[in-house]
């Protein structure tokens, strides 16, 4: 996306914004959210696409993490408890409820030591709307169809999915309603102070342009580092070799559905790792993830055979299916930049979030994120402009607990209900059309549809009901300008259509582009 009237290597204009935000993942998306509805002026660039790389990577899930209460990490699953069902009431279009199945079978932990576990989760951040632990015997309970012989013994406990790419993209839909500029493809290429305030360059397909800013915050995630030396100030580069982070790859295989039923499995591996299974896009199941070191620069990652092989394995500890490796649809892996607390291994790094300020002797700040994970983003971003706030007097105070994400102002929180609405008022359009539509867009399906009564006022149809009109609404309010952007972030549109639908949906967009 090209910056506005910009020129190769000008020189800045009088006009000083509040917070330079490199990184557009849910961090930075969060942060230049929360930030703008306190009044700053805020531009957040990213690289490449918003949540191209670790932020729509996850498990796509909003929860406390049960598995941290066994490193003692409990004032990090506390607030991510605490989380997890308000943003469920912020975004019900893409967060919704899910029921985990955690056999004991095969568990190098004692009954008694997960239900303890359990009962902590159930209690430590003040559940009210999800449904409580329960214990099931999987050789009667419906629960355990599908699953190998001499399964009984089970948990079933609650949390939420969430679609993650979409709410970084709702996070930068409300930030740029409030004022915020979002730039993609777009990068942070070096920064110094210059008095009080940062004189950063940053650079598009089209050239580079300066930006004067009273602060800079470096959510890049798994650059952080990179940023933090881009900075031309040697003692704030010096905080890389203080403050660090250790990237840990995660991979994911999607199969063929395994099992019936919208619940989803926790897996309890001979090495103390877990996996899930989740049911995935109505057809598929969703398999993840590892924890393997990424010692390489960040960059794009992609499984290997030794994840395949540890997640098929336990896909055939578990249930009674012959799975190979044919049988994958797709894989996808990333590169989560935890804070590193130097744990012996991948999986007992901690998931907590560092936040560091350097404003040395009343210099302009510079904010730098270490770790986190996706549940806590929106309480991650709270934090940071209490970190800030000396620094800007004028900012309003927090505001975002409670207020609504972007299509997320269901009629009483009801997604059900409002399918049946939409259905009721276009008796046109397929039903499983505005379902997929009322899940990604929320009471934006509205702004995607227009005044559309039939499939053919949509426009195209690129397959699995992705239309023209969508892919317009899409490059118009979500920076999408890609089919990778659309097909595999924005939606997994990817696992519906033919292979030859990503070459039609690209030059879709560039005839856009170019009218």
């Amino acid at each position: 996306m090209a910056l506005p009237d910009q020129a190769p290597d000008t020189a800045p204009d009088d006009t000083i914004i509040d917070l330079l935000i490199a990184g557009g993942g849910i961090n930075g998306a969060g942060i230049a959210r929360d930030a703008a509805g306190r009044g700053l002026s805020v531009m957040l660039v990213e690289a490449e696409d918003l949540a191209q790389h670790t932020s729509s990577a996850s498990t796509k899930l909003i929860h406390g993490g049960l598995r941290y209460l066994e490193y003692g990490e409990f004032r990090l699953v506390r607030e991510a408890l605490i989380e997890r069902e308000r943003l469920w009431g912020m975004a019900p279009h893409i967060i919704w409820p899910l029921r985990f199945v955690l056999p004991q079978l095969h568990s190098p932990r004692p009954a008694w030591m997960v239900r303890l576990g359990l009962f902590l989760y159930d209690h430590l951040g003040g559940r009210k709307r999800l449904p409580a632990t329960e214990t099931i015997d999987l050789r009667t309970a419906p629960q355990g169809k599908g699953l190998n012989p001499g399964t009984c013994k089970a948990f079933i406990y609650s949390d939420c999915w969430v679609e993650d790419s979409r709410l970084v993209v709702v996070n930068a839909m409300d930030a740029q309603a409030r004022g915020a500029q979002i730039f993609t493809r777009t990068r942070l290429v070096s920064a110094r102070r210059d008095g009080k305030t940062w004189l950063a360059t940053i650079a598009d397909n089209t050239g580079q342009r300066t930006v004067r800013a009273r602060g800079i915050v470096n959510a890049a995630g798994p650059w952080v580092e990179d940023v933090i030396q881009r900075t031309a100030d040697p003692a704030t580069a010096g905080n890389a070799r203080t403050r660090g982070v250790r990237l840990i790859k995660g991979s994911h295989i999607v199969l063929p559905r395994l099992y019936e039923g919208d619940h989803a499995f926790m897996l309890q591996n001979p090495d103390r790792r877990i996996v899930f299974a989740i049911p995935y896009e109505g057809e598929f199941t969703l398999i993840g993830t590892t924890d393997e070191a990424w010692t390489a620069p960040p960059g794009p990652a992609t499984i290997s055979q030794g994840e395949i092989d540890y997640l098929l394995e336990t896909v055939q500890r578990y249930f009674a299916v012959n799975i190979g490796p044919e049988n994958i649809r797709w894989t996808y892996s990333g590169i989560r930049p935890l804070y590193d607390d130097h744990a012996a291994s991948a999986s007992a790094v901690t998931r907590d979030y560092v936040l560091d300020v350097d404003a040395q002797d009343g210099a302009a700040p510079l904010l730098s994120v270490f770790g986190g994970k996706i549940t806590t983003f929106r309480k991650l971003a709270e934090h940071a402009l209490e970190k800030l706030g000396p620094h800007f007097p004028m900012a309003g105070p927090a505001w975002t607990a409670g207020a609504v994400l972007p299509g997320g102002d269901l009629p009483g929180g009801d997604f059900d209900a409002y399918v049946a609405e939409l259905a009721n008022e276009r008796p046109g359009l397929p039903r499983p059309l505005l379902r997929r539509l009322a899940r990604a867009y929320g009471t934006r399906t509205e702004h995607v549809l227009a005044g559309a009564r039939t499939i053919e006022d949509l426009g195209r149809d690129f397959g699995g009901g992705l239309t023209e009109a969508e892919l317009t609404y899409l490059a118009r309010n979500e920076w999408a300008v890609t089919a990778q952007d659309v097909l595999w972030r924005r939606s997994k549109m990817g696992l519906h259509v033919l292979p030859q639908t990503e070459a039609h949906v690209d030059a879709f967009y560039a005839a856009l582009q170019d009218g």
